[in-house]
């Protein structure tokens, strides 16, 4: 039974993420529902799909796996009034930052600069009178900068560095899993035990006789990265206002936004390999369906 259940290939639907701290692409993303909602809803579509008639036992499996190593990405953006200005801005400032890069002990084979874009701004001359003539008053140079590194504590130690550089977006977080097959290998094994389990309970406990396993699913793994996983909320109350005076301009009190990391339930599955990790993980989860 676990030999026809291992011989099954799937899909790996896969892209990356980032860590704990957010980062920009974390935390103002657009999307209309969460990231947990999504995963869950494509989860439980999975024991949907019409697999003909029959007798059948499922499996479906979460698997938290910590990352091998980080890879952290910072975007600079650096203004002109001509673009060598704005080049020699960047330039310091990539400087400054790799330099305390190295005195964090991070190797330059480690470090790599990506162009991203150079652009001009525009604005307006209003010299003429009922004339706003849009024209160019600057340059500006983005480049990102990524740094892989394995100790999780030093992204505290680069933001600092960053910010005294005059960097303060750190983009995102990305969590890297190095050896993707084997951590497919040991879910679908556990897979295969789920699947086993069920069959001997049935006949024991409730004296269905199992037959031979006819066909199996192709099963489709699934892997969610934290970048994916991010909510947010508001902790506030305000009081309503009403009838107050035509005209009258109301200005509201700034509610800081709280981003969390909200991954995928033990309780959905069947099993729930490393289910009390305490730091976010790259979550694999696949479903399996064998027919007797």
């Amino acid at each position: 039974m676990t030999k026809l259940l291992l011989n099954v290939g799937f899909a790996v639907v896969a892209s990356l993420g980032i860590a704990q701290v957010g980062g920009g692409s974390a935390a103002f993303s657009q999307r209309s529902r969460s990231g947990a909602d999504e995963a869950r809803a494509n989860e439980l579509a999975k024991r949907n799909v019409p697999f003909g008639e029959g007798r059948f036992i499922d499996a479906s499996v979460l698997m938290n796996v910590k990352p091998d190593e980080y890879v952290a990405v910072f975007g600079i953006s650096e203004e002109g009034k001509t673009l060598a200005l704005a080049q020699s801005g960047m330039d310091a400032a990539v400087r400054d930052f790799t330099a305390s890069l190295r005195q964090l002990k991070v190797n330059p084979s480690e470090i790599f600069v990506d162009f991203v874009a150079q652009n001009r701004i525009y604005g307006y001359d209003v010299s003429k009178e009922n004339l706003a003539k849009e024209i160019v008053v600057g340059f500006e140079v983005k480049k990102n900068i990524s740094i892989r590194y394995k100790d999780y504590a030093l992204l505290d130690k680069m933001t600092a560095a960053a910010s005294k550089s005059g960097i303060f977006d750190l983009v995102k977080v990305d969590y890297v899993v190095k050896d993707i097959a084997a951590a497919r290998r040991r879910i679908m094994e556990e897979a295969a035990k789920v699947i086993k389990t069920k069959m001997e309970e049935q006949e024991q406990l409730l004296g269905v006789k199992v037959g031979q396993p006819t066909q199996v699913m192709p099963s489709h793994l699934s892997v969610y990265y934290p970048v994916e996983m991010y909510d947010s909320y508001v902790a506030q109350e305000s009081e309503e206002v009403y009838g107050y005076r035509q005209g009258m301009t109301v200005q509201r009190a700034r509610k800081p936004r709280t981003f969390y990391y909200n991954p995928l339930a033990a309780k959905d599955f069947d099993v729930a390999v490393n289910p009390s990790l305490i730091e976010p993980a790259v979550q694999f989860a696949i479903y399996v369906r064998v027919k007797y």
